[in-house]
């Protein structure tokens, strides 16, 4: 999830996104960001980014996702049109987690700091292909990203409440750090 996304809908999360439409009855592409990826059409009605709310039933497997019925959706023409929108749920709506376990949005707009204290960046985003999480660290000043494994050993400590992470990164990640 983008800055843009966690400060424009503040305690709403993303759980979803619209791939396109499928076939041509009004179903969907749906791809899932909850931990068990069928659990989407089991919160109840979600919000799309234009605040309209849809029922999710899901009605088959594609690859990458999932195809889905939202509620009032019932042509080609109106699935197309949500193609690239995101299905938001209330934060409040999703379960709690243990100690250790994040919602990717709590992670996105926090400072990154060694742990010496020195400022290594801001996160911009949570990735995950496959392995593990990666955090995403935009640098001051710097054009480009830095990519850091969201592991114990190199982010060992997450302090929501301060709104920082202290990170210990492989040697030669930050080269100037």
């Amino acid at each position: 999830m983008s800055d843009d996304i966690k400060g424009a809908y503040g305690d709403m999360i993303c759980i979803g996104a619209i791939a396109g439409s499928f076939g041509v009855r009004g179903e969907v592409r749906l791809k899932s960001f909850a931990a068990v990826p069928e659990d989407i059409a089991a919160y109840g009605p979600l919000t799309l980014e234009d605040g309209a709310a849809h029922t999710v039933t899901l009605t088959g497997q594609t690859k990458g996702g999932f195809t889905a019925r939202l509620s009032d959706i019932r042509t080609k023409e109106q699935a197309d049109a949500l193609r690239g929108k995101r299905l938001m749920i209330a934060r409040a709506a999703l379960p709690s987690l243990p100690d250790d376990e994040y919602y990717h949005a709590d992670l996105v707009g926090l400072s990154v700091y060694d742990t010496g204290g020195a400022l290594l960046g801001e996160v911009r985003t949570v990735l995950n292909h496959g392995a593990s999480d990666l955090l995403e660290i935009a640098r001051p000043g710097a054009p480009e990203t830095v990519l850091l494994p969201f592991t114990q050993a190199s982010v060992p400590t997450v302090d929501l409440a301060g709104g920082r992470i202290v990170a210990d990164p492989p040697e030669g990640l930050f080269p100037d750090a």
